[in-house]
C-alpha cells in the first residue's frame, strides 16, 4: 500500500512544476518552492504556472511557497529541480534540514570546477541524506499534459527506488528502478552535450545519415566515460541512456538541441542564451565533461568539438572537419 508523503520541490520551472504535479496526482501533499513571486502566487491561487506551463491546470494538492527553509523542513522527501550549477548555492544553507531526508534529484550535469556529479555534490552538502535520481525521456510540457512518460529511477538501495517508484506511479507516468546511480547521472549529463552536437548537424543541414551517426557515436562516447567510473553498460541501453538521448537529440522541445541548431545556423552563443528563456545544461556540462575526460585520459571526440565551438571560437564546419578526418578504426 502506498504511503502518502509530504514532498518539497525545489525549483518552479517547467520540470519542477510538471514533476510536482505528478506526485500531487498520485495523492501526495506537494509544496513547490520558487524565487519568482508571481509564479509562486499563480500556482497557489490559480493552479497554473503561467510563465512555463501556461494554460495547463495543476492539481490543487500542488501548493507553492517562497519560504525555502519552511518548505524543506516540513517535507519527508525533497525533489531537486534546479540547474546543476546552482545546487551548492541553494542547498548548502539547508544542509542541517536535509539530514535523514530523501533527496530525489532530477538535475542533469557535472559541476564546473569540482567536476562532481550531483550525487557527489549532495554527498558533501548532506552526507546523512538518502539520494536517488530520476532521469529519462521526459519533456516537462508533455508530462504536464499527462501524456504517457516512462523514466529510470536509480538509488543505491533497491528498497528506496521501489518506494519512490510506487509513490510516483500514475496512469500517465511510470518509472523503472535501477541501482546504477553513476550510470544514470552520466547518461543524463552527457546526452545534453551530444544534443548540442545533434542540433549543430541539423543547423548545418547535414541530413539524417549524419544525425543518426552522431547519436550512435554519442552513446558510445557516454559509455566510454561511464565505464571508466564503473557504471553498468546496460544502463545506456535503457530509458536514461538511449531513451533520453534520442528524445533530446531529436525532439523540438529540447533546449540543448535548439542551442546547437542555432549555432549551426551561425548565431553566437551569447545571443542564443538570451533568447532561450531557460537553462541549456549541455553548455555547462560540455566544459565539465571536457575537463573530466582530460583528467581521466578518456577520448571524447564529440564533446571535444562541442567544447571547441562553445569555448574556443571554433566554427561548426571546422568541428565537422575535425570529426570526419579522425583516424579510421574499429567500431568497438
Amino acid at each position: 500500500m502506498k504511503t502518502l508523503k509530504r514532498i518539497a520541490v525545489i525549483g518552479s520551472g517547467s520540470w519542477g512544476t510538471g514533476l510536482g504535479n505528478v506526485f500531487a496526482d498520485a495523492g501526495h501533499q506537494v509544496t513547490l518552492w520558487g524565487r519568482d513571486t508571481e509564479t509562486v502566487q499563480a500556482i497557489q491561487k490559480k493552479h497554473e504556472n503561467p510563465k512555463y506551463l501556461k494554460g495547463i491546470s495543476l492539481n490543487p494538492n500542488l501548493k507553492s511557497s517562497s519560504d525555502i527553509h519552511q518548505t524543506v523542513k516540513e517535507a519527508d522527501w525533497v525533489i531537486c529541480a534546479i540547474p546543476t550549477q546552482q545546487i551548492r548555492t541553494v542547498f548548502k544553507p539547508l544542509s542541517s534540514l536535509l539530514d535523514k531526508k530523501w533527496i530525489i534529484n532530477t538535475s542533469k550535469g557535472i559541476e564546473i570546477g569540482s567536476l562532481l556529479r550531483v550525487s557527489e555534490i549532495f554527498g558533501e552538502i548532506a552526507p546523512q541524506a538518502s539520494y536517488s535520481i530520476l532521469s529519462g525521456p521526459s519533456f516537462a510540457l508533455e508530462v504536464a499534459k499527462k501524456l504517457p512518460t516512462a523514466v529510470t529511477l536509480a538509488s543505491s538501495t533497491l528498497e528506496m527506488a521501489t518506494e519512490i517508484q510506487m509513490a510516483s506511479a500514475t496512469p500517465y507516468f511510470r518509472s523503472y528502478t535501477s541501482r546504477d546511480v553513476t550510470g544514470v547521472e552520466f547518461a543524463g549529463s552527457l546526452k545534453n552535450v551530444v544534443a548540442i552536437a545533434a542540433g549543430i548537424v541539423s543547423g548545418l543541414n547535414l541530413g539524417f545519415n549524419a544525425q543518426a551517426a552522431l547519436i550512435n557515436r554519442g552513446i558510445a562516447e557516454i559509455m566510454r566515460i561511464a565505464k571508466t567510473f564503473h557504471a553498468d553498460p546496460f544502463t545506456f541501453l535503457g530509458l536514461a541512456g538511449t531513451g533520453d538521448l534520442i528524445l533530446t537529440c531529436t525532439g523540438p522541445l529540447s533546449r540543448n538541441r535548439k542551442v546547437g541548431a542555432l549555432l549551426g545556423e551561425g548565431k553566437k552563443l551569447d545571443t542564443i542564451q538570451k533568447e532561450l528563456g531557460g537553462v541549456a545544461e549541455g553548455v555547462y556540462t560540455a566544459k565539465s565533461a571536457f575537463e573530466l575526460a582530460k583528467r581521466a585520459g578518456i577520448e571524447l571526440p564529440i564533446t571535444e568539438q562541442v567544447y571547441g565551438i562553445l569555448y574556443e571560437g571554433k566554427t561548426p564546419k571546422q568541428a565537422l572537419e575535425s570529426l570526419m578526418s579522425r583516424e579510421l578504426k574499429e567500431e568497438w
